[in-house]
């Protein structure tokens, strides 16, 4: 069955949605561009030894230390300071470590950027694309053959598996779009498990311990790349519109000259050989270098499928 496409579901959601200021009350927003300000007193500003890195918790951390090795490489000799690999099993720990002074420099997933510029004063600049500027990927609903579920109306009565209550296309974007399109409410016409990251998910619906699930695509694709599930082992049965992916950018009390040498390792960056575009360019479409990106444009999309499920950005 050839997979639905929920574009007209997402705009309806987003219809006459605003987004309201929603930053800590322990940051500023002068100019409106919804992150936090640089705080002007020097005193407020840090310059650590080391930056800490940590990337996105999609996958296993041991595999993503080693890809991006050769890129944090890259930002010592940028920045002149040390950088080192930080492994987060959560989201949550992701966000918390940077709200507590704990890390500097980060790739948040697509849901998270809100809690994350929100609560721990994360600027997202950058975002990977391809050669010709194509970047995002959608959220599928997959299942696996002779699992029963042929379309997301079989889904009723059954398990769904989503990965965390974060993540953008591994939850919020999904339990949308089944409430607004499909009648279908969370507790009530399915039972959502969750797995905590979209390999687990993928796995799981590979491996038949999860009857359908919601994932990112891009994460899927690099899996079968890699081979860690095979292509007959999936079936896709919903597909959405195409969402930002992995926002990077560093907290915002790094000094200011300190923030723009960060901006430029990544814009800088030789992809050509390297283990990121290894690993990243089996995306669809490719992930092939850094472009520039704001908060306050490339996630609207988003703030609004939060509005529409009256999630709070509120810190705790």
């Amino acid at each position: 069955m050839a997979a639905l496409h929920g574009a007209a579901a997402l705009a309806l959601l987003a219809l006459g949605a605003g987004t309201a200021q929603a930053l800590d009350a322990r940051y500023t927003d002068a100019d409106g561009d919804l992150v936090a300000d640089t705080p002007t007193d020097p005193a407020e500003q840090i310059d650590p030894d080391t930056l800490i890195f940590a990337y996105t918790p999609v996958e296993d951390p041991a595999v993503y230390a080693q890809v991006w090795q050769g890129f944090l490489d890259h930002m010592e000799e940028v920045t002149g300071k040390s950088v080192q690999f930080f492994p987060v099993q959560s989201n949550a720990a992701q966000i918390e470590a940077m709200r507590a002074g704990r890390l500097h420099v980060a790739g948040f997933n697509t849901g998270s950027n809100p809690l994350a510029v929100n609560c721990a004063g994360f600027v997202p600049f950058a975002m990977m694309a391809s050669k010709d500027d194509q970047f995002g990927y959608e959220m599928e609903i997959i299942t696996y053959p002779g699992s029963g579920v042929e379309k997301v109306e079989d889904i009723k009565g059954k398990k769904m598996a989503f990965t965390a209550e974060t993540s953008n296309s591994g939850y919020k974007a999904p339990s949308a779009l089944l409430k607004e399109e499909f009648g279908m409410e969370a507790g009530t016409d399915y039972e959502p498990v969750f797995s905590g990251k979209h390999d687990n998910s993928i796995l799981g619906v590979a491996n038949k311990d999860y009857v359908a699930a919601a994932i990112a695509n891009s994460v899927k694709e690099r899996m079968l790349a890699r081979e860690v599930v095979p292509a007959d082992s999936l079936k896709v049965i919903y597909t959405s519109e195409t969402f930002p992916t992995t926002g990077y950018g560093y907290v915002y009390n790094l000094k200011p000259e300190l923030a723009e040498k960060v901006k430029e390792a990544f814009f800088s960056f030789e992809w050509e050989g390297s283990d990121l575009l290894k690993e990243f360019s089996t995306s669809e479409p490719p992930q092939e270098k850094f472009v520039p990106i704001t908060y306050q444009e490339n996630w609207k999309v988003v703030r609004d499928i939060d509005q529409a499920m009256g999630v709070s950005y509120a810190c705790n």
